[in-house]
């Protein structure tokens, strides 16, 4: 991937993923220290930190709150606030910082990132050879893995092989969702469509994922989780929910959003008796990106893996939007009639597969979970699974 080859330039995400890493070989907690504690200022490099060098103190106080704002003096987005990241994304920095010098700055996660990418191109392949292509030749995943190197490629892959995994080894694809969750919370929203594939035990690798970090830090565990979700309009409902915001007022777009979300999980966990799990989760993925249109592109490349996996081709309109979403910060009609834009093509595609499928009068036949690196499936079935 050519992105690699440049620093990243959607966001600065790669550089606390770098200092994240560095922190835990270095033996401290990225959860307890914030980068520009002089607690930490020998891990400084001129890289990271091209406007303090670790003999300069920074006058950041650990006993006193601090803002999530950025500092000149350092590349790292909200310097003065601990990670968000959860442990299994911590554990992947901590092992790529382990084999990257500090002179190469962001290169060895990107470099990561771009074979995760490869990894997860060549898994779905193997199902469909064909649809494979949604990701391997996204322009998305080029710049958001091999460029950005943002850690949700590694939840794609995790999610993905759990998709693929549930039939004949329900109990591995429930440990790959729950370390995918570990990685970005954003996979837990999942778990009803795998109702029949030992839930519990997801939600125990989460779990466990999270015990000897709170027994080193307790609840600093939770990072800036807390300070993000007020940030990002999750607690007042402010600046999520876009489309929901073209007609209703924070507080009311807040309850609304929450019902859609309970109701969407009740359809997932009664679909997921029936329906193949790639597609119940490709559409409960992408509807949840929907109802709180976050405006960061990467958050939708679990979406492109499982529009593949899925052969679901409308859902690429979501992390399309995003883009220009996130081109249009502070315009919030704008940001909403874009996602709104994502929604009908979404509900359009939808509508035109069910037409087709009532009009050749043929039952939907479910996606084949492997094909053996070749589709041989015959022609009418091909026709009663557009749907």
């Amino acid at each position: 991937m050519p992105g690699v080859l440049q620093a990243p330039m959607t966001s600065t995400d790669a550089y606390r993923y770098v200092w994240d890493g560095r922190v835990q070989l270095a033996g401290y907690s990225p959860y307890r220290y914030v980068p520009l504690d002089d607690t930490l200022a020998r891990l400084r490099d001129p890289i990271l930190f091209p406007g303090l060098s670790p003999s300069e103190k920074s006058g950041v106080r650990r006993d006193t709150p601090q803002e999530p704002v950025d500092d000149p003096r350092t590349r790292i987005n909200r310097p003065l606030v601990p990670t968000i990241y959860p442990p299994v994304a911590q554990g992947y920095f901590a092992l790529v910082a382990l084999v990257t010098p500090w002179s190469a700055g962001t290169l060895g996660l990107q470099v990561a990132a771009a074979l995760i990418a490869i990894a997860l191109t060549w898994l779905l392949a193997v199902q469909h050879p064909r649809w494979a292509a949604l990701w391997g030749w996204s322009p998305i995943v080029a710049l958001e893995a091999g460029n950005a190197a943002h850690v949700d490629v590694l939840a794609a892959l995790l999610i993905t092989a759990a998709v693929i995994t549930t039939a004949k080894r329900p109990r591995l694809a429930a440990v790959l969702l729950g370390a995918a969750g570990s990685v970005k919370l954003l996979p837990l929203l999942l778990l009803p469509a795998f109702r029949r594939r030992r839930p519990l035990v997801a939600v125990g690798t989460f779990v466990a994922s999270y015990v000897p970090h709170v027994l080193a830090v307790g609840v600093l565990v939770l990072g800036f989780l807390p300070g993000y979700l007020t940030e990002e309009g999750f607690e007042d409902g402010s600046s999520r929910s876009a489309i929901l915001a073209l007609l209703l007022p924070p507080e009311a777009r807040q309850l609304v959003s929450a019902a859609l979300a309970i109701a969407l999980a009740a359809l997932a966990f009664h679909r997921a008796k029936t329906d193949p799990i790639a597609l119940t989760c490709c559409w409960l993925y992408g509807a949840a990106l929907l109802i709180a249109t976050p405006t960061y592109p990467w958050y939708g490349l679990p979406l492109i893996a499982l529009a593949a996996l899925a052969q679901r081709p409308e859902w690429l309109a979501v992390p399309m939007a995003a883009y220009l979403a996130y081109g249009s910060y502070g315009h919030d009609t704008r940001q909403g009639l874009i996602h709104l834009a994502a929604a009908v093509i979404v509900v359009s595609a939808l509508t035109l597969r069910h037409r087709l499928v009532a009009e050749s009068g043929l039952t939907a036949a479910p996606l084949p979970t492997n094909t053996g690196g070749r589709d041989k499936t015959h022609r009418h079935r091909n026709l009663g699974r557009i749907r």
